[in-house]
Order: structure tokens, then sequence, then C-alpha cells
């Protein structure tokens, strides 16, 4: 089977770090996607390429990713994975709360569907394209009320990527969320001290806080279309925290 190339936002650590390089370990070309500089020398490896984009930026989405997404080279396969979770709760001011609000929804919601859009012209082209968001158990569970907008943004993308499959299958293009839970991701781990491992994981079935290998074994698996009859589900990897 043809490894595709693979564009991973978020790739400078975390979930997006540990799918990249389970990406380059089974022979994908990966493009990642990180806020920083430091994005170019993530990885060392001869298929990798790394940019440096701030994806709350309509000028730097615009001036280093829609060349990528719209050119004959366009990636097979979007991976979405980047988000912020900007807590914010209902008793602040108008402005304070609009202004977080509205940063949330454009790193997690609006830039994803942008990346969608520019790439979706070539898949069309070519009858081929595989797009896959990280959305999260929030979506389907809710927050609390400071993350409200994390979990309207989460919930919002899992729309936009059905409705992806639904209306582009026909087409080639197929479309897969994936809702984790409480990842071992470094953020976390800076979590714990402040709330403790036991709040973490004391509504896990395993008991334990899921490695971010499991999220990055099935986008590797979605990136290599084994699973195209399954475009429109939600995949949820999160400890037996919530069942559906």
């Amino acid at each position: 089977m043809k490894k595709n190339t693979v564009l991973v936002t978020g790739a400078s650590r975390g979930i997006g770090f540990t799918i990249a390089e389970k990406l380059l370990e089974s022979g994908f070309k990966v493009i990642g996607v990180g806020k920083s500089e430091s994005i170019s020398t993530t990885f060392t490896h001869e298929n990798y390429l790394g940019i440096a984009c701030d994806l709350s930026s309509k000028t730097d989405l615009e001036q280093k990713l829609k060349p990528v997404l719209e050119s004959e080279n366009c990636p097979e396969v979007l991976i979405n994975n980047a988000g912020i979770a900007d807590p914010c709760s209902f008793d602040v001011s108008d402005d304070e709360w609009e202004i977080k609000w509205n940063r949330t929804l454009q790193v997690n919601l609006n830039t994803p569907v942008q990346l969608i859009k520019w790439a979706i012209p070539m898949w069309e082209k070519r009858k081929q394209g595989i797009h896959i968001v990280i959305s999260s158990r929030a979506a389907y569970r809710g927050e609390t009320e400071q993350y409200a907008s994390y979990a309207a943004s989460k919930s919002g993308i899992i729309g936009v990527s059905k409705t992806i499959a639904r209306g582009f299958g026909e087409r080639g293009i197929t479309s897969f969320a994936v809702a984790p839970g409480f990842t071992m991701t470094d953020m976390l781990k800076e979590a714990i001290p402040v709330y403790g491992e036991a709040y973490m994981k004391r509504e896990n079935v395993l008991g334990e806080i899921a490695p971010t290998d499991d999220v990055a074994d099935l986008c590797v698996l979605l990136s290599e279309g084994k699973l195209k009859h399954m475009t429109g589900q939600t995949f949820h990897i999160n400890s037996g925290s919530y069942m559906l």
C-alpha cells in the first residue's frame, strides 16, 4: 500500500507529537505544524517537514498552510489535532468572556474547517482524501462551566466531520473523529499536582490514564485507509469513563 503524506497540526507535543512519530515509524511522510519555529526540528527524519504557523492567525494560515493544501502536492491525509482550552467562567465581564470564547473556537473549530475547505478541491480531483479530527470526550459529556467554549468547539468539529463524510463520501473523501478522555500528555502531567492523579482516574474502569500511543495507533490505521467504511464515526478512547 502506498504510504500517504499526512499533515498533522499541533505536532510539537502531546498527542500530535506521538501521532507524527508513529506515522514516521510506519513509513508515512509527515508535515508537522506547530506555533513555534522549533517545529522544524521536532523530528530529524528524512520524511519530515515542520511548518511554524499560528493557527489563530488568518495571515499565517493563508501564507503558510493554504499554499500547501491547495497545491498538487496536497497531503492525502489531514489530521486536525491542535487545540486549546482557555478557561473562562460565566461570571466574568462580557468582553473578557467573548475574547476567550472566540479564541478557543477559532483554533479548535474555525481553523480546522478552513484547512479542510482548502484540501477538498484537490481531494475531489484525486477522488481520495482522509480527514481525521481529534475531538474530546467533552463533546459528549460536556465540561465544567469554565470550559464551555472547549466543549462547544469539540462538539462542533464532530458535526463538521460527519458532514464531510456525508457530503463527500461518493467523491472518495472519508472523515473520522477521535474523542480522547484524559490522556497522558505533558499538559495533563502539569495538571496532576493540582487535581491529583486519583481525580483523573476516578471514573476510568481500567484504573489508569490512557497513553497517547492509543490515539496515535488509531490515527495510523485510519491514515492507511483501512477503515473507510467507518467514515463519519467517532472513536472513543477514554479508559471506559463513559460508554456509548
